[in-house]
């Protein structure tokens, strides 16, 4: 036998987790799983080789004969679990709202890997299950990519029907919105306005379409529509899914960092999700359908993970594959796969490997695909506002591009301020017991002041694709009447006077601003699905299209001042409206959301504007400044907080000099619950189970010398007990439960449920290494001991805890563990 001295400071006993993380991640001198007097390690040669900082430590189980060094890779304990931990049901799995363990996950999955690598050779099936085991990651984000591009093309085609539906009807084929409705019409160009196939309420009764008369019922069918579909959709979310409701991606951020939510990615929340949305869509709330889709692609992504044990079993790997999903999620929002991929890498993910980086990228093209074939819009693009025009920019408009940065951002965090106060209020008030009659309230309201003001009676796609726009020649709207006289189709479009029709939009736009801003503050966060980047993009192309017509006057006024003098002698319209809509629409959903990266690769990916990516760079970063100086958290973060999810963002620097010794549980000179390894009956286990609520247990030597041999999770304990008790014979409260050591006859041996490598760290530790550790290795505890002998606990709630007391803020306010 060789000898290797085990380094002290080890802060897994006997284990590295090089191959999940960079080495050197690890801290503290622990010593859990060796005697004190132990300083060696014997390892057999061949068995395993010691790594550069620590060693593998082998355990002869089953009574098995540790000769064969090939059959011994079962036998190594890795993160506590052996190859036939799995016998006892439920170990393994998590309860409700707790936290997953990473490493632990991750290690399991190696393990099977390693055994199903080991058996390839034996047979042929063998080998067609390693194959299986290979490709079934591609397989499962195929599915998902497939799934979601199909519900989200069914979700397009639907909203835009009801949508319609609001206004009129088509008699012919009911079933066809206006669009297509008009597509019979043997006139050239799409207008709302006459097209005679299409009948309008008013007229289906006998009214003319113009009038009073015909105002007035229109408006009230407007109204009723609106509250019937709100109605139906805030009913199906209370009875059948209440977490169908808002837009899942505060969850979906919490759940991809580990958290434990069940039946928010089952299969009644995705029908009951799928449902809504289209309703609440429809009902012409202040809302939008992308934030959803990221939740329904989510759904999608758990539901089919269960096809694949592989993922279905893990939580770490099926992690993996939520992560694909929500970039195919956004892929199919936006018509922007590669934004989807950068969102789910910039705003979602928390362990985002490379591997899982082609997934997503594979996930997100397939689902754009997908949609692509469904074409739901019929415009050839998977996405409502695709633009046309590509004319240069002049370089002195980085100046406005920048200001509308800085009005998005401000515009950002009046929104985000305002929603978490009403969104605060809402949950601590009796608002909060009547969910349905509060949809109703906010729909009737929402109507009844939307429908005068056209800009705001629209579809809110609709807007932000009229104001992204170019004023051409079949532009009709009172935004493009200019003093223009089109000689040709295909002629430059000249600098023209506004006319007074174009001042008069702009003053019904700028309330549309208002009206959207306060309404989406009182939408966001009520019991329907419904989702905030649409809203956000509004706000901003109003925004900008009105500081875009601002200079568009002043090039046309002052065109022989030197900065237009350029570009603008030719007397063609050198400063386009439209790109301001565009930028302001990317800086208010910059300043709401804090994306930077996917944001503008999305803006462009939606719009088609390549040749706009500086501008749109610009005005993302000024919006994130300006957020980030006003307010710390994006609406995201904001909510994370107020629900009280266990959430480490990694993105925040801990800057305090506190230590482990402050954090641990319990406090100095109290008692803490451990168990001991060879001394306590199955009675005290069960006694301490009942009188203490921990979610796990420290193993020790013995209550006087407290030295640390492992650590053991209390659903595993119970599972185990139960377990021992249902197959095995002769246990009674008497039996002596043994995790360490040799199990003689008339004992309880629990060790395969020991986790002997349990992370550990000194009390003297800095926090900011601890906080380090949590995020980066996904902890779900730390053991605090001084030379060996164990002092106390650390969870993710007390750092979180402690983060929000060094923060000044409220310590109570994270619920979970």
């Amino acid at each position: 036998m060789e000898r290797f001295p085990l380094k002290s400071s080890v802060s897994k006993a006997g284990t590295t987790y090089q191959s999940v993380y960079k080495k050197g991640t690890s801290a503290g001198n622990g010593r859990g799983g060796v005697t004190p007097e132990d300083d060696m390690v014997e390892i057999a040669p061949g068995d395993a080789t010691p790594t550069s900082h620590g060693t593998f430590q082998l355990y002869e189980h089953s009574g098995r004969n540790n000769s064969n060094a090939s059959a011994n890779w079962d036998a190594v304990i890795f993160s506590g679990m052996q190859g036939d931990a799995d016998d006892i049901p439920g170990i393994g799995q998590y309860d409700d709202f707790h936290t997953i363990d990473w490493q632990r996950d991750i290690a399991r999955d190696r393990m099977r890997h390693r055994y199903i690598v080991k058996k390839r050779q034996d047979s042929i099936w063998d080998l067609i299950k390693g194959a299986h085991d290979a490709w079934s990651g591609w397989v499962c984000v195929l599915l998902v990519g497939v799934c979601t591009g199909v519900v989200a093309g069914v979700i397009d085609i639907g909203a835009s029907w009801m949508t319609d539906l609001k206004f009129g009807i088509c008699p012919q084929a009911f079933w066809f919105n206006r669009e297509q409705c008009c597509w019979s019409n043997d006139e050239i160009t799409f207008d709302h306005t006459n097209c005679s196939q299409w009948l309008t309420w008013p007229q289906v009764f006998g009214e003319s379409r113009d009038g009073a008369g015909a105002y007035i019922v229109s408006y009230l069918f407007y109204i009723v529509w609106a509250l019937l579909f709100a109605a139906l959709s805030a009913s199906l979310v209370r009875m059948f899914a209440p977490y169908a409701c808002g837009s899942g991606i505060p969850e979906i951020k919490t759940i991809l960092s580990g958290f434990i939510i069940r039946g928010y990615l089952g299969k009644w929340t995705l029908i009951i999700k799928v449902v809504g949305l289209i309703l609440s869509v429809s009902s012409g709330l202040s809302l939008g359908k992308e934030g959803p889709m990221v939740h329904i692609a989510s759904c999608l992504g758990n539901i089919l993970s269960y096809l694949f044990p592989k993922y279905g079993r893990n939580e770490a790997k099926k992690r993996e594959i939520l992560s694909a999903a929500a970039a195919a999620g956004v892929s199919v929002a936006f018509g922007a796969p590669i934004g989807g991929v950068l969102f789910s890498l910039e705003e979602v993910s928390y362990y985002f490997p490379l591997k899982t980086l082609w997934r997503s990228f594979f996930c997100a093209l397939i689902a754009a695909f997908i949609l692509r074939s469904i074409n739901p819009f019929g415009n050839e693009h998977s996405v409502l506002f695709f633009v046309e025009y590509n004319k240069p920019w002049i370089f002195f408009e980085l100046i406005p591009f920048i200001g509308l940065g800085i009005i998005g951002g401000v515009i950002a965090t009046i929104f985000i301020k305002a929603n978490i106060y009403w969104c605060r209020y809402r949950k601590y008030s009796k608002l909060g017991q009547y969910p349905v009659t509060e949809v109703l309230v906010v729909t009737l309201i929402t109507a009844v002041i939307a429908y005068p003001n056209p800009y705001t009676r629209m579809n809110t796609s609709q807007l932000i694709y009229l104001l992204f726009n170019q004023c051409g020649i079949s532009n009709s709207d009172p935004l493009c009447r200019y003093n223009r006289n089109f000689t040709g189709v295909n002629t430059a479009i000249e600098r023209a006077a506004a006319t007074s029709e174009v001042y008069n939009a702009m003053g019904l736009l700028f309330l549309a601003l208002l009206l959207k801003l306060v309404m989406t503050v009182f939408t966001f966060g009520i019991k329907v699905p419904c989702g905030l980047f649409i809203p956000s993009l509004a706000l901003g192309a109003i925004a900008g299209r009105i500081v875009g017509i601002g200079m568009e006057q002043l090039a046309y006024t002052y065109q022989n001042i030197w900065i237009f003098s350029g570009e603008c002698s030719t007397g063609d319209d050198c400063i386009t409206p439209g790109l301001y809509a565009m930028v302001g629409a990317a800086a208010v959903l910059g300043g709401v959301t804090r994306m930077t990266v996917s944001l503008v690769v999305i803006m462009f990916e939606l719009t088609g504007g390549v040749r706009y990516i500086v501008p749109l760079m610009a005005a993302a970063m000024a919006s994130k400044w300006v957020g980030d100086a006003l307010g710390r958290q994006g609406i995201y973060d904001a909510h994370i907080a107020l629900n009280g999810y266990p959430f480490l963002d990694s993105k925040d620097e801990f800057q305090h000099t506190s230590l482990a010794a402050d954090v641990m549980q319990p406090k100095r000179n109290e008692s803490l619950a451990v168990i001991t390894q060879d001394s306590m009956t199955v009675d005290d286990v069960e006694t301490l189970l009942k009188e203490t609520e921990h979610n796990g247990y420290p193993v020790v030597v013995s209550k006087e010398s407290q030295y640390l041999v492992g650590f053991v999770l209390r659903r595993d304990l119970n599972l185990a007990i139960a377990n021992a008790r249902r197959t095995l014979d002769g246990i009674t409260g008497q039996t002596v439960v043994v995790f360490a050591g040799p199990a003689t006859p008339g004992t309880l041996p629990l060790n395969r449920i020991l986790d002997m490598a349990p992370i550990t760290v000194t009390d003297q530790t800095p926090m900011e290494t601890v906080v380090d550790m949590f995020r980066k290795l996904g902890l779900r505890q730390t053991l605090v001991t001084h030379n060996g002998r164990l002092l106390g606990v650390i969870t993710k709630k007390d750092v979180l805890r402690h983060v929000k007391q060094m923060d000044n803020e409220d310590p109570n306010s994270v619920l979970f563990n």
